[in-house]
């Protein structure tokens, strides 16, 4: 028997996204200015992404600052600004760039207190009968095991692709069945098992989830949400109990406001020196 169709697709859903990331590219000399920045600018906003800001953490180590739509991986990032990067400076350094990088999700908050955020929603959303909430406190989901500071590799760079999700039911439904809240409670943590993500927390709730998570390199927010809303949906007897989209944000050991103030490491000293 075929697996039934997804009920939310990219076509149908709205995603709220602040997604902001930093990439580093390694050159093979060092460089004094960035006379290109604004036709890298110009060329990457096709594929999903815009500059945000370029600062030369050290002269031959360049940080750029990016937001992207929730279709964009962070694989698809690296390839995009270092290719369009290349491209600019061709004329002048055929071969300008080492293959070694790193990218690192950030937000308006660090991880700490995004987790802590979630950690902390069921005391937020007390439930009036006391049985209810005891319910509610044993299907929290804490894995003291994931550490989402920590980077994850790839053969030629670093990553840290961490993510906020929230999933709201359509109209604040609530929903209070023990047997129901068991059942998202185990396809929450299957769905991250199966699709290899990190899942550090999840705050379920009578109508809304959180998940806190770090996601493979070559998988985009996009496709994270609605893994999460389409299984979801199946333990749901394939009803669209929740919203078409949902919000998800970025996060990381470093906020906006660090990034701004070029406070953020380059991993130079980690990466640079590959072939």
């Amino acid at each position: 028997m075929p697996p039934p169709a997804p009920l939310y697709l990219p076509e149908n859903c709205r995603f709220i996204t602040p997604l902001t990331w930093g990439v580093s590219a390694f050159w093979r000399s060092p460089q004094t200015s960035a006379p290109w920045l604004d036709d890298l600018a110009k060329a990457l906003e096709p594929d999903g992404i815009s500059v945000l800001g370029h600062r030369l953490s050290a002269p031959d180590v360049s940080q750029v600052s990016v937001s992207t739509v929730p279709t964009v991986a962070p694989e698809f990032i690296v390839q995009r600004v270092k290719g369009r990067m290349q491209y600019l400076v061709r004329a002048t350094q055929p071969k300008a760039f080492h293959r070694n990088f790193a990218i690192r999700s950030y937000g308006h908050v660090t991880r700490s207190v995004v987790e802590n955020y979630v950690a902390t929603q069921l005391g937020h959303h007390r439930m009036a009968d006391p049985r209810i909430q005891e319910r509610f406190e044993r299907f929290q989901i804490e894995d003291s095991t994931v550490d989402l500071s920590q980077p994850e590799h790839t053969s030629h760079g670093i990553f840290w692709h961490n993510l906020h999700v929230v999933l709201v039911h359509r109209e604040r439904w609530a929903e209070v069945r023990e047997s129901v809240l068991e059942d998202v409670h185990d396809m929450i943590c299957k769905v991250a098992r199966l699709k290899g993500y990190r899942l550090s927390r999840a705050g379920l709730l009578a109508d809304h989830i959180h998940l806190t998570l770090g996601c493979p390199f070559g998988v985009s927010p996009a496709e994270v949400a609605l893994s999460y809303l389409n299984n979801l949906a199946y333990v749901h007897g394939m009803k669209p109990v929740f919203q078409y989209g949902a919000y998800i944000g970025t996060f990381g050991e470093y906020d906006q406001r660090v990034v701004a103030s070029d406070e953020t490491p380059s991993h130079g000293d980690e990466l640079r020196g590959d072939a």
